[in-house]
């Protein structure tokens, strides 16, 4: 439902309070019925009430801004809040004048067939204004409407009760139009104490009862949560907005992280269609979390790389051997302090009865600037290729090969060809015979890359 159906009903209930409330005071200052005047403030109040909510309904659907980051839903709940406070006053009123009466009658109640028809009037039109707003206040989620509607369900009863009073006034009760004036009050008590209980609760950000539970439930539930670490909602106006926090395995690559996070968040949306969710993944070493796993997140929490990592029982023990990747640029002292803090991590996270070998490897810088070499260069490259492929097995074909001259030296690399099912061990092993072989027999060689490549994908 849009905001425009919003407005329109919250328009309906500006006209129809005025319309009411003309018709009882004229009614009520014709008849000196105190129950029909105390009903014409009632309308009155509605009147002030509604046309407060057409404000803040129109306010209120304005679209979040700088100055309002949760949108402007609030505004609804200070309208209804308002609203409250003028129905306590309206009763206070109402409770004076009825007292006073009883005390000190004054002039004597008239009972007239316009007085009765204009409270029945009043109570259809209270009918179906209480259900047109109930049903677009639950469709939207509209506290201002709600309110409203809560003024003309209060209606209903409080003009019974003075329909009844002017039937008893008809049959020789006097007091009994005081009477119903001081019933009156007690529904538009009885109104403003349930509109403003609720309406305080939004403005101090009580999260919707069960809410946080069915959260936390939706998110545990999740593929990929380890844990709901923290829910947190607060309304809005029709929109709650959720904050919670879920915990993921450390190991887990920061794309899928991403996947469980927005999967949770849309989970809960389409769940409670009303919330906004904001979800943080946090990560959590779990219970099951290997010694390899382990090694990698602390080393990729310093900015390094590990390869060849192996892990064995020595003497009942524990043991882990990596090569440990650093910056070629580095001095000794510098990549022993490195792989010292390595080692020293993993005995703070795995115990000191861990063994542990780093071998350290240095990383070669992956920019550099390259010139093109001369053809007799490259014919050396290109030969000591061709003539090493014939003695590997599996290997078919040798194709995209560059050859640059770099600061260190020759730069070459290339793709070769392998059978799509071939083991990647005999692969490598291919492919290392191929770089020996060319920095071997060509001078002046730094650097081979041979990529393997399957025949499959050779087109």
């Amino acid at each position: 439902m849009s905001s425009n159906d919003k407005q329109t009903v919250a328009l309906s209930s500006v006209f129809a309070s005025a319309a009411m409330a003309v018709m009882k005071l004229a009614v009520g200052l014709a008849t000196g019925s105190l129950g029909i005047l105390s009903e014409a403030a009632h309308s009155l109040l509605d009147l002030g009430a509604a046309s407060l909510t057409w404000f803040a309904v129109r306010i209120g659907d304005q679209p979040a801004d700088a100055g309002h980051p949760y949108g402007h839903g609030k505004f609804e709940s200070v309208s209804a809040l308002i609203g409250t406070g003028l129905l306590f006053v309206t009763a206070a009123m109402i409770v004076k004048e009825a007292v006073g009466r009883l005390i000190w009658p004054g002039e004597p109640v008239e009972t007239t067939w316009y007085s009765v028809a204009v409270i029945v009037v009043s109570i259809l039109i209270d009918i179906g204004r209480s259900r047109a707003l109930s049903k677009v206040a639950k469709e939207t989620g509209s506290q201002a409407l709600e309110a409203d509607a809560l003024h003309f369900s209060s209606d209903i009863l409080s003009s019974a009760v003075v329909l009844a009073g002017l039937g008893f006034v008809a049959l020789g009760w006097p007091k009994a139009d005081a009477l119903a004036a001081l019933g009156v009050s007690g529904f538009v008590a009885l109104a403003g104490w349930r509109l403003g209980s609720s309406t305080i609760a939004v403005l101090v950000d009580a999260a919707p009862k069960g809410i946080a539970e069915r959260i936390e439930a939706i998110a545990a539930a999740t593929p990929g949560v380890a844990r709901v670490e923290r829910v947190r909602a607060r309304p809005a106006g029709a929109t709650v907005f959720v904050e919670l926090v879920v915990k993921v395995s450390r190991t887990m690559p920061l794309d899928r992280v991403e996947a469980v996070r927005l999967d949770v968040a849309e989970r809960i949306h389409a769940a409670l269609d009303e919330t906004q969710p904001l979800v943080v993944a946090e990560p959590l070493a779990l219970d099951d979390e290997s010694i390899s796993e382990t090694l990698r997140v602390l080393v990729a929490a310093r900015g390094l790389s590990v390869h060849n990592v192996a892990v064995a029982t020595v003497n009942g023990r524990p043991h882990l051997s990596f090569d440990l990747e650093v910056d070629e640029t580095l001095t000794l002292a510098q990549a022993h302090s490195l792989a010292s803090g390595v080692e020293a991590a993993l005995g703070g996270e795995l115990g000191t009865d861990l063994g542990v070998d780093i071998h350290i490897d240095p990383r070669h810088q992956s920019v550099f600037a390259g010139t093109a070499v001369t053809d007799q260069r490259f014919e050396a490259v290109r030969h000591a290729l061709e003539k090493t492929l014939p003695a590997l097995p599996l290997a078919s074909g040798i194709h995209d090969l560059r050859v640059l001259e770099r600061e260190d030296g020759l730069y070459a690399s290339c793709h070769c060809l392998f059978p799509d099912e071939s083991p990647i061990a005999i692969v490598h092993e291919a492919t290392e015979r191929l770089q020996s072989a060319v920095l071997r027999s060509v001078p002046g060689m730094a650097r081979v890359v041979v990529h393997a490549e399957p025949s499959s994908h050779s087109d």
